[in-house]
């Protein structure tokens, strides 16, 4: 027993020299800059656009969401009309890089299949456009008097108080679901720098797996930042800033994942917004300004 401990050990201490000399020491957190880079030359070819939910489901398999409504409109076609207007505009002003559409009719697709077009596609970015909304308050409201007293009852009220965009990165959580999907859309590709011969059991493979992980937790709390500023800062368009979410669709695409809360639809002036020509070429400017700017830095970095 004691020798097979001591084995373990040896093996355990030579897996850490190994992995030291595949990452410098600031890839675990000893200084701020990201240095847990793409292979030298890395550059982004590939961003997938989801249209957030969908219409009548195309399959009855995997899960489905018909998304939010306004007055006057309804999530699903917000998001696509601002999805098909964001991939002319990457195509148009990123040269070099191809833009993926999770969907590109009416009809959803199920969160299952949205990450596995991202994966299948080799994608090294990808953006969900959603648009948010409020639930209804939930009040006492007086009806009348009994016997000299009150009578109340508990009536639902619109909460059209939300307004502007809202950043949604995944919370880290430790998914086998997720190790999976990192280790087929990066070891198996030429370009990630890795052996695609490597062991998924071998303990090296696993913690290089993990630090591919919080990699893509880094640049996508990276890539968040850059488009809230944008919103904010060029648009002045209030947000509630960036918040980690479990969100299904994220922690399946093995890559830097952000959703994109467009704005409060079931508010009078942002669904107005949201609706508006001007409206969508304005968010679909301040994505695509925030998507070059976080290529040129990315692309900087593996230089």
């Amino acid at each position: 027993m004691k020798n097979k401990a001591l084995k373990r050990l040896i093996y355990s201490l030579s897996v850490l020299l190994i992995l030291l000399s595949f990452f410098p020491l600031s890839s675990f957190g000893f200084t701020q800059k990201d240095t847990v880079i793409n292979s030298p030359g890395f550059k982004i070819k590939t961003i997938i656009v989801d249209a957030g939910h969908g219409g009548k489901p195309s399959s009855s398999e995997g899960h489905y969401s018909h998304g939010a409504s306004g007055s006057f409109s309804s999530e699903r076609n917000v998001t696509l009309a601002i999805a098909l207007k964001l991939q002319t505009a990457i195509e148009k002003d990123m040269e070099g890089v191809k833009a993926v559409l999770t969907r590109s009719t009416e009809d959803d697709v199920s969160f299952e299949r949205r990450a596995q077009i991202a994966n299948e596609n080799k994608g090294n970015i990808f953006v969900s456009i959603h648009c948010n909304s409020l639930s209804d308050r939930v009040v006492r409201e007086r009806v009348g008097t009994k016997r000299h007293k009150p009578v109340y009852r508990t009536v639902s009220v619109p909460d059209r108080s939300g307004k502007g965009v809202l950043m949604l990165v995944y919370v880290l959580r430790r998914s086998k679901e997720a190790e999976n999907a990192i280790k087929g859309n990066q070891i198996e590709g030429e370009d990630s720098g890795m052996d695609a011969g490597l062991d998924p059991n071998d303990p090296l493979t696993i913690i290089l797996t993990n630090e591919y992980n919080r990699k893509f937790r880094r640049q996508s709390v990276k890539l968040a930042s850059l488009l809230n500023n944008e919103f904010t800062q060029t648009d002045n368009r209030p947000s509630e800033g960036i918040r980690e979410q479990g969100v299904y669709v994220l922690c399946h695409a093995a890559m830097p994942s952000v959703l994109v809360e467009t704005g409060y639809i079931n508010n009078p002036q942002d669904e107005q917004y949201l609706n508006s020509e001007d409206g969508q070429n304005e968010i679909v400017a301040s994505i695509v300004r925030a998507l070059k700017t976080y290529k040129n830095e990315v692309e900087q970095v593996s230089q």
